[in-house]
């Protein structure tokens, strides 16, 4: 199984809980799926470094890595070159959420780029694994409407944005708690 892990530059550390969660994906030997980012990028990596893990496969745009602490191989996304800023780098996270089996989502419930991704992996029918940073918990995201609930417990920012990358057919609304 390939599982594309990513998350937010604004988390840096990973907490007990979610190398817990790592530690699993390590033992059952799965395909691991990265981009080069700082953030929960960088923190992952630096995570299957120290454990020597192999079956970790590095994503950049055009080739350009940022961070690859494990000398993983590289799979590198072409971009065309008017391309720029967030649209930039997202044509390297579809290509992850393209080739990946299931996601693994770090989510303050805030970044742009995290959310498309649970997003990309949705309109391939893949789950995501979302540890919601702000409740402490994890959440199975398997349907628009399960994302729909979580980006409930976001700021209006969120939800605003939710609007502007997913136009969801409506549909009755689903109540989700989280622990």
């Amino acid at each position: 199984m390939k599982i594309f892990i990513a998350g937010p530059r604004a988390i840096s550390v990973l907490n007990k809980t979610v190398e817990d969660r790592l530690h699993g994906i390590a033992e059952k030997k799965h395909a691991i799926i990265v981009g080069d980012a700082n953030g929960v990028d960088k923190a992952v990596q630096k995570y299957f470094s120290n454990l020597n893990y192999p079956h970790v496969t590095v994503y950049s745009s055009n080739g350009k890595v940022r961070n690859n602490l494990g000398n993983w191989p590289v799979e590198s996304v072409s971009v065309t070159g008017n391309v720029r800023g967030f649209d930039f780098y997202a044509m390297k996270d579809k290509a992850m959420a393209d080739t990946a089996d299931y996601g693994f989502m770090l989510w303050n419930g805030e970044s742009k780029g995290t959310l498309n991704n649970i997003i990309n992996l949705l309109k391939h029918d893949k789950k995501s694994l979302v540890y919601f940073t702000p409740q402490h918990d994890f959440v199975c995201v398997d349907s628009f409407e399960k994302l729909d609930a979580l980006v409930n417990f976001c700021a209006d920012g969120t939800k605003s944005l939710l609007g502007k990358l997913y136009k969801p057919i409506p549909t009755m609304p689903l109540q989700m708690t989280l622990h």
